[in-house]
């Protein structure tokens, strides 16, 4: 039911807050009752016509009884409002990390859903939805997506639904694919997005990390730079934001590579570039992509990253990365707020 109210707050926030408003009137015929309109209308600084309006809606919900002496809460109304009070709370308590996520984070825009996908998986999907949400509203016909890799990001193209006719989005991989499960490849990724919304995708077949050598060589293919000028023109960017020491085991990086992150207190990693708790970049994986130079005004950039164990990762990467919204469940937005 969290989930569900969250969501809801970004889809139809009109809903919500008329919610809000009759679990208002709901309290304040309880705690005066009994209460005539006018009364009721200065007390929630609502008009009696307003006023008039809500409780014949709230009488014929069997929630009020309306009375010569004034209106009475009901037993039925008494159950709501406890409910009613667990949610308003939640949600109010959403808004307020998400207040906090945007200044500290210096973010324009951050949603955050309740829970800990560390804990729950389906809290991770509800992050996906609440992406794909977002997608929706702001996609526009010819728009091409850049998409990284991991579990995350798999999430939205799980929840990714069909796109309006005629929107003929491109969905390409950012980078290449990392030594993951083929599920989480940005490659899969990409496919399973298009297919899902009734959009087109393009491959990029090359792999992360690279020697400096075979770098050289393949940015000279003609498909490669084909792909990478598609890429690096990409309208939109949908990334995540890994562990440091994690995304270097997936990588199967070397020793060397291992002890330099940790002699370097890497932190977090996105793009193949590994930051610390400054921000600061610390190392370069040589990859064929999407880097952090190409993030410019002109991309709307989307950052989905949750659970309490990646908390000081997405505080570090926002230290440097660009990004305009964050979606981000309830552990992970608590865990920065706590430093």
């Amino acid at each position: 039911m969290e989930s569900i109210m969250a969501l809801q707050r970004k889809i139809v926030p009109e809903l919500v807050s008329l919610m809000q408003e009759r679990y208002t009137l709901l309290q304040h015929v309880h705690l005066h009752q009994p209460i005539g309109r006018r009364a009721l209308a200065e007390s929630t600084n609502l008009t009696e016509r307003h006023v008039r309006g809500e409780i014949d809606f709230l009488h014929e919900q069997g929630l009020v009884e309306v009375t010569s002496k004034g209106m009475f809460i009901t037993n039925e109304g008494k159950v709501v409002l406890d409910q009613l009070a667990a949610l308003i709370g939640d949600m109010s308590r959403l808004e307020n990390l998400e207040d906090q996520l945007k200044r500290t984070l210096s973010i324009d825009n951050v949603i955050v859903v309740p829970g800990d996908s560390d804990h729950n998986p389906q809290i991770k999907a509800e992050m996906g939805k609440a992406c794909v949400t977002h997608l929706q509203s702001t996609l526009q016909k010819n728009n091409t997506v850049a998409v990284t890799g991991g579990s995350t990001i798999a999430a939205v193209a799980d929840a990714m639904k069909p796109l309006p006719e005629g929107t003929d989005v491109l969905f390409v991989p950012a980078r290449g694919g990392i030594g993951e499960k083929v599920e989480n490849q940005a490659s899969r990724i990409v496919s399973e997005m298009a297919r899902r919304s009734n959009g087109q995708y393009r491959m990029l077949y090359v792999p992360d990390p690279i020697s400096d050598s075979t770098y050289e060589l393949i940015i000279q293919e003609p498909h490669v730079i084909d792909a990478l000028a598609v890429i690096k023109n990409a309208d939109i960017v949908l990334h995540g934001v890994g562990d440091a020491l994690r995304m270097a085991e997936r990588r199967r990086s070397s020793e060397k590579v291992i002890d330099v992150l940790e002699s370097e207190n890497a932190v977090s990693e996105a793009f193949g570039y590994y930051f610390d708790a400054d921000g600061r970049v610390v190392y370069k994986v040589k990859t064929v992509g999407l880097q952090l130079e190409d993030m410019d005004e002109s991309k709307h950039i989307i950052t989905v990253a949750g659970g309490s164990s990646k908390g000081h990762a997405i505080h570090s990467y926002f230290k440097q990365g660009k990004s305009n919204l964050l979606i981000t469940d309830q552990g992970a937005a608590e865990k920065i707020l706590r430093g």
